[in-house]
């Protein structure tokens, strides 16, 4: 009866908050949603993949030599495919029957952190320029 009432994060906003900003937070979401729900180990699971997932993306892109933020789009949209349409049916098989969370709080996080990572990139060019 408890899980009926546990707040979760949809399955849409886990795939758009892993295709905008990376597979890792959209599996954080999930991992959050697994928490909520008492589902601990499957929870390390989501989590685990994210961050290999993450890592390989971050790796394959620094070996090429031209990477373009659409393969990130791209890694995002693999990665947030694969937690929307397995994990979260394996996990959540009737999705309707959790009330939704609101995503303002991560997208607040998410474009914070962004704005971090940008500002530090302006700032670490303008310091290899001089």
């Amino acid at each position: 009866m408890e899980d009926r009432l546990s707040k979760i994060y949809s399955k849409r906003s886990v795939l758009g908050f892993s295709i905008f900003f990376s597979t890792l937070f959209g599996g954080v979401m999930l991992y959050k949603n697994l928490i909520e729900t008492k589902k601990k180990t499957e929870a390390y699971t989501v989590l685990g993949f994210s961050v290999i997932l993450t890592t390989v993306q971050v790796i394959v892109g620094m070996m090429l030599d031209n990477p373009k933020s659409s393969y990130a789009y791209l890694w995002g949209f693999v990665g947030g495919y694969i937690l929307a349409n397995y994990f979260f049916p394996k996990y959540f098989p009737n999705e309707e029957q959790y009330h939704k969370k609101s995503i303002w709080i991560p997208l607040i996080i998410g474009i914070l952190l962004s704005a971090v990572f940008i500002a530090l990139i302006i700032y670490g060019g303008s310091i290899e320029s001089q």
